[in-house]
């Protein structure tokens, strides 16, 4: 199912050029403010705005893709740690942020959304080529990720 006034559903946001990786139930992008390098959306292929609105099956699935590209995103950016956030105030449509959390970070106890700071839009030559990185190891990091065969 999708909305007409869904932003995730009409391909309004985010921004197909951002795309990172079509995990299965979701598609991974990199979000267009990387003021957090790596800072990355997952977003539901399907509409649904509550976890509870998803079979089990799919909530196991949808877990499984948080999991696997939080990893990818921490083992490329080296994080501390990962930021997991799934709120849906602004838009109500089920999308995970992944954030790494750098050594370098700027305030790593506090959640990203209350540092202040002036978005940073990558240059597209930079975007195309974080992109191209991510897409090139995604293939390899699902071979090694923990528990498959």
């Amino acid at each position: 199912m999708s909305l007409p006034a869904c932003k995730a559903c009409v391909g309004a946001w985010p921004s197909r050029d951002q795309l990172i990786a079509d995990c299965g139930l979701t598609r991974a992008y990199l979000h267009d403010d990387q003021f957090f390098p790596g800072w990355a959306v997952l977003v539901l292929k399907r509409h649904a705005t509550e976890l509870f609105h998803l079979s089990r099956d799919e909530r196991s699935r949808l877990m499984e893709e948080v999991s696997g590209v939080a990893a990818l995103l921490a083992q490329e950016w080296q994080a501390v740690k990962i930021n997991y956030e799934l709120l849906g105030n602004q838009l109500p449509h089920i999308h995970w942020h992944l954030i790494p959390r750098l050594p370098q970070d700027p305030a790593p106890l506090e959640p990203v959304w209350r540092i202040a700071h002036e978005p940073v839009r990558l240059e597209p030559a930079a975007l195309a080529s974080a992109i191209d990185r991510l897409r090139n190891i995604w293939p390899h990091h699902l071979n090694q990720a923990p528990g498959k065969p």
